[in-house]
């Protein structure tokens, strides 16, 4: 597992990990943990919605004949 210490909506570093809400993103080997400043702004990060374009295949952009 990979860490992040950087808040990434605010950039800063996070110092006192143990104090410092975090998630963790993926699973295994390749999944990280992200630190956050506060808890609103693990909130924001949590709020930010995620596409999954081989997920969606509901809306057809082509150009039918």
């Amino acid at each position: 597992m990979r860490t992040s210490t950087t808040d990434p909506i605010t950039l800063h570093d996070v110092h006192d990990l143990s104090h410092h809400p975090f998630v963790i993103e993926g699973q295994g080997d390749n999944a990280i943990k992200i630190y956050f400043e506060s808890e609103q702004n693990k909130h924001i990060y949590e709020d930010i919605a995620v596409e999954h374009p081989g997920d969606d295949f509901e809306v057809n952009l082509s150009n039918p004949v």
